[in-house]
């Protein structure tokens, strides 16, 4: 593991801890409810893993728009809009337990290692369509009914392994859905062995959500053309196919650092940034490397 991510996995693990420190829940298999609980997190952290002090800002949304009488999301729309105005997908890199958890399965040796691939940038449009559907028209429309948490989120399926465990009157009540959405978490782990984060770029709504802020966060990735000599280094060590001397502020760039850290020629800056000032002219859509 290079030291570039051996810090970020730490930043990650760290995050992940503060935000499940309800540890005895763990051992009680109960969830913690206390007023600390009303509050958003950035990232993907279900709020029903027994540990979750904070709420998911994906769930929240769903309960809001699936209430019987409909509610605006004031609140959690305006807590996401500020996670991504400041730091666009950092989020993923930096702050999501679930985008940990892949990077750690990414680590595992497997025969099969491919991160590559000719549908791979048609594939990422599938979360846009998931947050559309699934986090805002469906719920909005079919009452009481978060339908991304309820038939497919991952995260969720990880937490109720976890209060299954150590509850085991919950544990007897697991029926047909929660296998159905543990076939989606096996293959998500399946596929975390064989392409970096497959979730992030594929089905992740909340990563979808803050691909849209890439090009105005604060935090930015910005490019120095007059220092770049084309070497193609920074490209060919992006785990998420982003070739960031053509798209700097591409929404798939989870800002994980490792271009940065790979140029020999220092044209790459990752921080606080209003302005991209040298990004070319081609910028204006992402491009992926091949």
């Amino acid at each position: 593991m290079a030291d570039n991510t051996k810090k970020r996995v730490a930043v990650q693990g760290l995050w992940s801890l503060i935000t499940n420190a309800n540890f005895k829940g763990f051992f009680e298999g109960r969830i913690y409810s206390g007023p600390v609980k009303q509050i958003c997190v950035p990232g993907l952290n279900c709020y029903s893993c027994p540990g979750a002090v904070g709420a998911c800002p994906i769930g929240s949304l769903q309960t809001f728009l699936s209430k019987m009488t409909f509610k605006f999301p004031y609140y959690v729309l305006g807590l996401l809009i500020f996670f991504g105005a400041i730091l666009g997908r950092v989020v993923c890199g930096f702050l999501c337990p679930f985008g940990l958890l892949q990077e750690l399965l990414a680590l595992i040796p497997f025969p099969i290692k491919k991160n590559r691939f000719k549908a791979d940038r048609p594939m990422r449009r599938i979360k846009y369509i998931i947050l559309l559907l699934c986090v805002v028209i469906l719920p909005a429309s079919i009452k009481l009914t978060p339908v991304f948490c309820k038939y497919i989120c991952p995260s969720g399926t990880v937490s109720g392994i976890l209060l299954a465990i150590s509850n085991s009157v919950l544990a007897g009540k697991l029926g047909r859905l929660f296998t159905w959405k543990l076939i989606i978490l096996l293959a998500i782990v399946i596929g975390s062995l064989i392409i970096f984060r497959p979730f992030c770029k594929y089905l992740c709504p909340l990563g979808a959500f803050y691909a849209i802020f890439n090009r105005f966060a604060l935090v930015r990735l910005t490019c120095d053309t007059s220092k770049c000599i084309s070497c193609g280094k920074c490209s060919s060590v992006c785990k998420m196919c982003v070739d960031p001397t053509l798209t700097p502020d591409s929404g798939e760039c989870i800002r994980c650092g490792d271009c940065v850290k790979a140029c020999p020629e220092g044209a790459l800056h990752c921080g606080i940034s209003v302005k991209d000032r040298t990004a070319p002219e081609n910028s204006s859509r992402d491009t992926f490397a091949s």
